[in-house]
């Protein structure tokens, strides 16, 4: 992200109306590198082409913040290697992490890994290190942490039906994996705070929060999650969660979220008066359906419809409501930027 859409962003968030509509996207695995024109595996494999996958969304779309922007990762299998997943890698298919408990009372038996020498973990930041210096050439700086969240990690570890299923039949063993996933997940972001000064922000990915109801959020969701945002001072406190969002979407002033990245199911309205407008809005454009499937039309029609239903468009900035699917076009992509 450049030092002009950091800016951009901190003033959406403070609740200044920036014009035009500010548009931003969180990009990945899922969709970065077919659109670039190589293979999922060349592009967790390869640093160069890695950089060249990213550097062609910076360049081809100066005007979109990409958040986190260069984010280095190995898809789902990030977080759970350091736990001793088996990762499943193909060609041009997402990677996988196999379940590393079979049995609930393996839990009691994990040890916290060591983000600086366990899996992934250190792969990611040596990524970042080696090309730190051809971002910031090209006017961009490292500016997030980034991590799955507590029940997102735990779901993998575990299978998400045992894990969902456990919830009912074992919650204390439940709760001592979220607080191991936890704890993992704050050291993990510190020390990528730690690795890169530059570092003002935190992104936390967690699907599963959107599974559970209000009374299974409160006890094995909102306490984690304001553990992990409440022990960073950045300025920029990003959640993704889209699946169904609206019990969460309540508690983001609590947690400490001030950008939250949300299914489209769910109107800019309703997540407004839910966070009492205290939280910046990404989205809310249907992103398979319409960014991916639909024609630049339809993106430009889709724009219309959420700016008119928004309303006030402070605290606002123009995203697909929730990330970036595969198949979607540069066409398209410039739709979303010309509905404006």
């Amino acid at each position: 992200m450049t030092e002009q859409q950091w800016e951009t962003l901190l003033a959406v968030i403070q609740g200044e109306n920036v014009e035009p509509i500010p548009v931003g996207l969180i990009i990945d695995s899922p969709w970065l590198p077919n659109w670039a024109g190589m293979s999922m595996m060349d592009y967790f494999a390869s640093e160069t082409m890695w950089l060249e996958a990213n550097l062609k969304a910076t360049r081809q779309f100066p005007d979109i913040m990409f958040v986190p922007g260069f984010w280095s990762e190995f898809g789902m299998c990030t977080e759970p290697s350091a736990f001793g997943s088996r990762c499943r890698w193909s060609e041009n298919e997402f990677p996988w992490a196999d379940t590393v408990i079979t049995d609930i009372r393996q839990i009691a038996t994990l040890e916290k890994p060591n983000p600086a020498i366990h899996g992934l973990l250190p792969l990611v930041l040596k990524r970042l290190q080696h090309m730190q210096e051809a971002i910031r050439h090209e006017g961009h700086e490292i500016r997030f942490a980034v991590a799955r969240g507590p029940m997102n990690i735990a779901s993998f570890l575990m299978d998400s039906t045992e894990f969902m299923t456990a919830i009912m039949t074992d919650p204390d063993d439940v709760v001592a994996l979220l607080e191991l996933t936890t704890d993992f997940l704050i050291d993990w972001i510190a020390l990528q705070i730690e690795t890169f000064p530059s570092i003002d922000g935190l992104l936390v990915l967690d699907d599963l929060i959107g599974f559970i109801g209000d009374d299974d959020f409160k006890r094995f969701a909102l306490p984690y999650l304001k553990r992990i945002y409440g022990a960073f001072d950045v300025r920029v406190k990003c959640l993704h969660n889209d699946a169904a969002g609206l019990i969460t979407a309540k508690y983001l002033p609590d947690i400490g979220v001030n950008l939250f990245n949300f299914s489209h199911k769910h109107s800019l309205t309703e997540i407004r008066q839910l966070t009492d407008n205290q939280v910046t809005m990404f989205g809310n454009i249907p992103p398979r359906d319409v960014l991916a499937r639909g024609t630049a039309e339809q993106v430009r029609q889709s724009v219309r419809e959420t700016l008119d239903t928004a309303g006030d468009t402070s605290r606002l900035i123009l995203s697909a409501g929730g990330g970036m699917p595969p198949g979607v076009t540069t066409e398209n992509i410039q739709a979303l930027l010309d509905g404006r």
